[in-house]
């Protein structure tokens, strides 16, 4: 595999028509701390190696320091030198900030920030509030496409249940209902995505973007704490921990690195349509691309079998999922 020609398949997200490359890069707390010039050619080679698809939401909001990420990644586009047409922007929408006014305040902030007029894919937040009527969000979004801000749209960690719900009141109502939901998805936590409520999402097409399939670098051999990492569903990081030198060992055994490995893994989920991680260097990218190679080189039921003794969260957590 060369790692300067490969060219990324692409794959559709739900059934929106839009079609995602297989890995996506995200920006949490990622641009902020790379040297610019650096960001800015690692961009252009993402985009050049197919990557078409960039999660930059706004991290920051009332009592929260200020973050920068996507305002860095809106001046990366510009110095690499992006056509709109070359990439896909997938943003985020927090529930806490829904009101009367709906999603549209704070899409026309994140799209001002970034700098463009749409977003292609917007990724709801975790359903934290019990006063939302669901119907509300979904003929929102509507609204949203409707007037060109947005093109699909999808859900962060809800249940199976929930997603349902937005599924039938959309079929309902006529509107496009959610074509993606981004889970957490790694060799140690499993439970959910894998799990048969799920399964019965990926059923009426609903499709699935990994995330977290390193456990915020901790599955890569980041075990010393000094980074901010996401929630810990099940209370098993610990046991995360424990496993990365066997995981390690296995890796080296397969000729790739430990985050390969962890990567690989999400490819082989039959839902999947994107992969989101983070790189910080050119070089990280690179090997992270090419963990595709490996589920080519392994084949997905043999890869799956390997990493069968790091599945951490096996009835720990509820496969309905948040």
């Amino acid at each position: 595999m060369n790692a300067e020609t490969t060219i990324l398949p692409r794959r559709e997200i739900g059934t929106s028509g839009i079609h995602a490359s297989l890995f996506s890069l995200g920006s949490w707390h990622t641009y902020d701390r790379m040297d610019f010039g650096d960001a800015a050619a690692m961009l252009r080679e993402a985009v050049d190696r197919g990557v078409n698809l960039f999660d930059v939401g706004v991290y920051t909001g009332p009592g929260m320091p200020p973050a920068f990420t996507d305002v860095i990644f809106s001046a990366m586009v510009r110095a690499a030198g992006l056509r709109r047409d070359e990439w896909l922007l997938s943003s985020k929408l927090w529930l806490e900030a829904f009101g009367a006014d709906g999603f549209r305040p704070q899409l026309e902030n994140a799209l001002f920030r970034v700098g463009v007029d749409h977003a292609d894919l917007v990724i709801l937040g975790d359903l934290r509030r019990d006063d939302l009527e669901l119907r509300d969000l979904v003929l929102d979004l509507a609204r949203l496409a409707d007037r060109g801000l947005i093109r699909a749209w999808g859900v962060n960690n809800w249940s199976a249940g929930s997603i349902q719900r937005l599924i039938d009141i959309a079929a309902v109502e006529g509107v496009p209902g959610p074509q993606i939901a981004q889970l957490k998805y790694s060799v140690s936590r499993r439970s959910i995505p894998d799990g048969a409520p799920f399964a019965r999402l990926w059923e009426q097409g609903l499709t699935l973007q990994a995330s977290d399939c390193l456990e915020g670098g901790v599955l890569a051999g980041r075990v010393n704490g000094d980074r901010q990492i996401g929630r810990d569903p099940g209370d098993i990081r610990q046991r995360i921990i424990d496993d990365v030198p066997a995981f390690r060992t296995l890796a080296e055994s397969l000729d790739a690195t430990p985050a390969q490995l962890g990567i690989a893994f999400t490819l082989t989920h039959p839902a999947l349509a994107t992969t989101l991680f983070g790189a910080s260097s050119i070089a990280q990218l690179r090997a992270n691309l090419d963990a595709a190679a490996l589920v080519d080189r392994i084949g997905s039921a043999e890869l799956r079998r390997l990493v069968e003794p790091f599945w951490a969260d096996r009835d720990v957590v509820d496969p309905e999922g948040p």
